[in-house]
């Protein structure tokens, strides 16, 4: 009855989407809508980095720089083409005449960050701890400068503005879908727990034949392709893209998000990627008020810091809800 239970749910949460987003669509302005939709990419960045800072224990501030590939590699492959002979005259040419529907762009931001993550990891993933954490660090500086740097591709510091306006709920909502599927999936699987393994005990896992680089490896992979996609969605919601975009403070709020959620827990990075959302769009009205801005920053800072005292775990720990996993396993 448990098991058939949990073959239900997810169905019953897709279902439950689609009413949501019909009602939304036909009810809700447009500001309150760009802010579900924040809402949504957010999940998606934070359940996605909890696949690699949660399950494996790794400490990586390098998701916005996935992001900034994934957003740029989508952003370039639809820009209109006429439009690319006059922003960008020193393109290619054969890029320059590409204009790809938004739905395999978006693949391929995302394969294009995944394999970025490949290279990347096999030096960067030999490192631990804190070392890891300015690694990764590093790499999205070197992000941001390379972006900077390429303004036959990129526009430099300009950015890319007057991206078509793609993103909606109808794109956000199935991503969401399919990365807390795949997070899912990943963390009941054999595969998982050895990802879990790893976490707690690298020694333990070691002699029980797990592969330690490849577990992590193929985890930091698999976070950087839905941060690469979730890039794609946030250049064309906002209808522009600048290396600016994709900052410290974006991997800070990520990392907060799934450190508060509970890091290895699921549910706890989907409730953390919804409650901080509302509140930094809650906090810039009093940014505005008092002349203040970064108020939101510290407050979320303060909001770490009080649940790392008294609930260093996160909301969830590494659980989730009971009636999510009965007969799971």
């Amino acid at each position: 009855m448990g098991r058939q239970r949990n073959k239900l749910m997810f169905p019953a949460f897709i279902v439950l989407g689609v009413v949501f987003v019909l009602v939304a669509r036909h009810t809700l302005n447009d500001y309150i809508l760009s802010i579900i939709n924040f809402v949504g990419i957010y999940i998606i960045l934070a359940v996605s980095l909890n696949i690699t800072n949660g399950f494996t224990g790794l400490f990586s501030l390098g998701h916005p720089g996935f992001m900034a590939i994934g957003g740029y590699v989508t952003a370039i492959l639809t820009f209109p083409a006429g439009r690319k002979s006059m922003l960008l005259p020193d393109m290619p040419a054969w890029l320059a005449g590409i204009e790809t529907p938004f739905f395999p762009a978006l693949l391929i931001g995302g394969v294009c960050a995944s394999i970025t993550a490949l290279f990347v990891g096999v030096p960067v993933l030999r490192l631990r701890g804190h070392y890891l954490a300015v690694a990764t660090m590093g790499f999205l500086i070197i992000v941001q400068v390379l972006i900077i740097n390429m303004e036959s591709l990129t526009r430099g510091p300009l950015g890319l503005n007057g991206l078509p306006l793609f993103t909606n709920l109808w794109w956000v909502f199935p991503w969401v879908v399919v990365t807390l599927y795949v997070s899912w999936k990943i963390k009941f699987s054999s595969y998982g727990r050895s990802m879990l393994a790893v976490r707690e005990n690298e020694m333990a896992a070691q002699c029980l034949g797990v592969n330690l680089f490849r577990t992590r490896i193929v985890s930091f992979a698999i976070g950087a392709f839905f941060a690469g996609v979730a890039g794609g969605l946030w250049a064309h919601l906002v209808s522009a893209i600048t290396p600016g975009s994709f900052s410290l403070i974006l991997a800070f709020n990520i990392v907060v998000m799934v450190v508060v959620g509970g890091s290895g827990s699921i549910s706890g990075s989907f409730i953390a990627g919804i409650l901080f959302t509302m509140l930094t769009e809650v906090f810039r009205p009093l940014e505005e008020s008092l002349d203040m801005y970064g108020l939101g920053e510290v407050l979320m800072a303060l909001v770490l810091i009080v649940i790392l005292i008294f609930r260093p775990g996160g909301l969830f720990g590494s659980r989730e809800p009971g009636f999510l996993i009965h007969n799971e396993k």
